[in-house]
């Protein structure tokens, strides 16, 4: 059994509002919550342990609802244990991990082989995605949702390429999934045909720059408008991954409360970081699915997180090794390590006036929570799971080789100084991350959802 902690004089960030107190953890849940000064010490449970926050921000633990963790089959470049200790350090107390792995999750028993694996590894929270493909209905329609995440479907090719390409299958899919469908959208034969043009014009080496024109904006809407139709066609509850156009935005609804949603959208971290113009520095270090746009498309996103067409932040943590990543382009994987910097690079968002904190804890902690019906997480409550993150908001360091805790060692953040650094992060209720120590004597749970 963890400890008990009381936390006090922190500046606690939750459902829209911020006030100085502090709170109680007790058996791995959140027991009291108090504004202003600690209760009395007759008042805590015995031996608790005090941790003066001085006024760092307090914050529910993120949930990730799209990481990549690499195991089974492809741990070379990450696994379940290196990437839930980078997560952790980065504030991130739970995820749900996408299932082209190898061999990729696409039945029921691989899927349950996940999480026995994790159950063992993982540092923090987790749940697992079915996978689809063309023929593996049988499978999606014996899910129970009360036990798995959702059902992820690539209606564009990607790591693993899990393509579903078959119209007859996608509608059954639509039609028949009790899961929530996460769909990875970029139309295909658009990006096949940008592809072969640019093999044409350059001979075969073409730029880490043309990722934007080959897996372009046209081929985002495209797919994402036709996973939209199928959805509405057959009432399917849908969730856009990682959104990269500002014109996707008009497929979505801000006029409702997250909890109606049936159709709903996803932004990554580095698609709010990043866009074509750094390509030119960080080439295929940043070569994602889908590919960085525009900035134009950059500030859209964020206008739509702001504006409430956008409802989660998510990071699509994705490690390869860095000698993989230096490889030609039609030869080198998209994706790249995130999950360890997400909270902070979200937090020089902040720090610049551009996302109001309230609003960054929305979308990265509250928002998954409702979205997947999670259960007693994703807030600060009485009664709720003690997830927990603690931020100092002006500790700056700068993101370097010996501080990275990828397995694969590299991030697209190399060189770069944040403000703001997660100090502690409490897993139910346990101190897995202290200022740069880890406690790992407990493994995270799986994660459960209401229907």
């Amino acid at each position: 059994m963890s400890p008990a902690y009381c936390i006090h004089n922190a500046q606690i960030v939750n459902e829209g509002s911020r006030f100085s107190g502090g709170l109680v953890i007790c058996d791995g849940k959140i027991e009291h919550i108090f504004r202003g000064a600690a209760p009395d010490a007759d008042a805590m449970p015995a031996g608790v342990i005090r941790i003066d926050a001085k006024q760092q921000f307090l914050l529910p633990g993120v949930i990730d609802d799209h990481v990549h963790f690499r195991e089974p089959g492809l741990t070379e470049k990450g696994d379940m244990h290196s990437e839930s200790r980078a997560a952790v350090a980065g504030g991130v107390t739970s995820v749900m991990e996408m299932p082209n792995t190898r061999p990729p999750a696409t039945t029921l028993d691989l899927l349950e082989e996940k999480f026995a694996l994790a159950a063992g590894k993982s540092l923090i929270n987790y749940s697992f995605f079915l996978g689809a493909t063309n023929e593996n209905l049988a499978e999606i329609e014996k899910a129970d949702p009360a036990r798995i995440c959702g059902l992820k479907l690539f209606m564009g090719a990607s790591t693993g390429n899990m393509l579903v390409d078959d119209p007859a299958a996608l509608d059954a899919i639509f039609e028949r999934s009790p899961l929530r469908i996460v769909v990875h959208a970029e139309e295909e034969s658009v990006i096949r045909r940008n592809l072969a043009d640019f093999r044409a014009r350059f001979d075969g080496a073409i730029p880490p720059a043309a990722h934007a024109d080959i897996r372009s904006a046209e081929a985002c809407y495209l797919s994402s408008a036709k996973a939209v139709d199928l959805a509405r066609k057959h009432g399917s509850r849908l969730h856009l991954a990682h959104l990269s156009t500002a014109r996707e935005l008009g497929l979505l609804q801000n006029g409702i409360p997250l909890e109606e949603k049936k159709i709903t959208g996803e932004v990554c971290v580095h698609h709010l970081w990043f866009d074509d113009r750094d390509y030119a520095d960080l080439g295929a270090r940043i070569k994602w699915n889908p590919a960085m746009k525009s900035s134009a498309d950059r500030e859209g996103l964020l206008a739509g997180l702001l504006d409430g067409h956008i409802d989660v932040v998510a990071t699509d943590h994705a490690p390869h090794l860095r000698s993989e990543k230096e490889n030609a382009y039609t030869e080198c994987p998209s994706g790249g390590p995130l999950v360890q910097h997400a909270l902070v690079a979200m937090m020089t968002l902040y720090h610049l006036g551009k996302l109001p904190l309230e609003t960054l804890v929305e979308k990265m902690c509250h928002a998954p929570a409702i979205l997947y019906r999670i259960p007693e997480r994703g807030f600060i409550r009485e009664g709720y799971a003690a997830d927990l993150v603690l931020v100092d908001p002006d500790d700056p360091w700068t993101i370097a080789p010996e501080n990275i805790l990828y397995k694969c060692g590299w991030s697209p953040f190399e060189g770069v100084t944040f403000r703001s650094r997660v100090a502690r992060t409490w897993v139910n209720g346990h101190l897995v991350f202290d200022r740069g120590t880890f406690d790992e004597t407990v493994n995270g749970r799986r994660l459960n959802f209401e229907t």
